[in-house]
């Protein structure tokens, strides 16, 4: 079974990549018994959707905001 900081790295992981199958399905036993765990995951998944929508990230990845 996850520990919270091995859960909360995968949900960060998941932010950038596809989890494996092993690594969702602990995860998600995780997050089932893990209030505080849930929390963090709605977190995340807001911060990553409030990034998509951030003007800086429709820049180049090489380029800077003073190019």
């Amino acid at each position: 079974m996850l520990m919270c900081r091995e859960a909360t790295a995968l949900m960060s992981l998941k932010q950038d990549k596809t989890l494996t199958l092993r690594e969702k399905m602990a995860l998600r036993i995780h997050l089932s018994m893990c209030q505080a765990c849930r929390t963090c995951a709605r977190q995340f998944d807001l911060l990553h959707q409030a990034g998509k929508h951030h003007p800086a990230s429709q820049y180049n990845s090489r380029q800077t905001l003073d190019d």
